[in-house]
């Protein structure tokens, strides 16, 4: 009947257009098919539009090109001087080759993690706790490089490793913490002791330039007083200069410069010296001063 293959012929024709579009594969960014023909390696499929042979090739694996983490779970490690800690580990890693990641080891993340641990016990085993405590970036320095290249034949690019958590027992860990107090009160006690070493010199120095400032001070004190001392004593000679010079200019005669001399040796007496000796050019000078002296006194009538 017409009818009946006209139906055939449309369902063989839905048939194979499923069949086609089932094939129709698209690969995403940071993406990579892994495709086998008749059961051996064909090809890897990058980003965009593949169309696979019906019944005769297979996508074997989808595999992702991005970084990816793996957090693996505390393993018991064993350092040098024989204490036992916990320490889970992070890695960071990317698959560079897919067709070396299918093929190149059979669960690939399992073979990672076994190799993660066997590697940290081989590292920690050779150091003690305090230094296994205090060289983080030395251990993933070297588990990168070792991971690195133990995973190269996976397809696999170790990109980093970090220690998460290192646990040790709660013995040493207590242990730990009295060490840190302890250190933690030496400090204080060094640091008190430091600002009274402080505290002490500043006063010194205090008093060291107080000290200063005081002799500077009666220094200055002194200087001002001979200052003043020797402008007194200049303005003395200056204006006996300047008595000498008018009395110069004046002409004096011999008589006033007797009188002169005798009023100087007055005042050079000032009624303490006890023996003085008086020229002779005076002498008679003094004389007649005392003769008129007597005569005055004399003529002065009588009460």
């Amino acid at each position: 009947m017409p009818g009946l293959g006209y139906i055939a012929i449309g369902v063989l024709v839905l048939l194979i257009l499923i069949v086609v579009v089932s094939n129709i594969h698209v690969v995403q960014q940071s993406k990579a098919y892994v495709v086998e023909r008749l059961g051996s390696f064909s090809a890897v499929w990058g980003n965009g539009l593949h169309l696979k042979i019906p019944f005769i090739e297979r996508v074997v694996k989808k595999i992702s090109l991005k970084e990816q983490v793996a957090d693996f779970d505390p393993q018991p490690v064993i350092t040098k001087d024989n204490v036992t800690m916990q320490i889970d580990t992070v890695i960071y890693f990317q698959i560079t080759d897919p067709k070396l990641y299918t093929y190149g080891v059979e669960y690939p993340m399992s073979a990672i993690e076994n190799l993660t641990a066997t590697t940290l016990r081989n590292i920690i085993g050779d150091m003690e706790l305090d230094q296994s405590l205090t060289s983080r970036d030395v251990i993933n320095a070297k588990m990168r490089s070792i991971l690195d290249e133990a995973t190269d034949p996976w397809g696999i690019k170790v990109n980093r490793v970090e220690l998460k958590n290192i646990l040790p027992p709660r013995e040493i860990q207590n242990a730990m913490e009295k060490q840190m107090k302890a250190e933690r009160e030496r400090r204080e006690s060094i640091l008190q002791a430091e600002g009274q070493k402080a505290s002490q010199i500043l006063v010194a120095e205090g008093e060291k330039q107080s000290a200063i400032l005081r002799a500077d001070a009666a220094k200055q004190a002194k200087i001002m007083a001979a200052e003043a001392e020797a402008t007194s004593i200049l303005k003395v000679q200056q204006a006996m200069a300047d008595s000498l010079r008018m009395l110069n200019e004046a002409a004096p005669n011999d008589q006033v410069i007797k009188l002169k001399s005798l009023e100087a040796m007055q005042k050079i007496a000032d009624g303490k010296a006890t023996k003085i000796i008086i020229p002779s050019e005076i002498q008679g000078l003094a004389g007649l001063a005392a003769s008129a002296k007597a005569f005055l006194e004399d003529d002065k009538p009588t009460a």
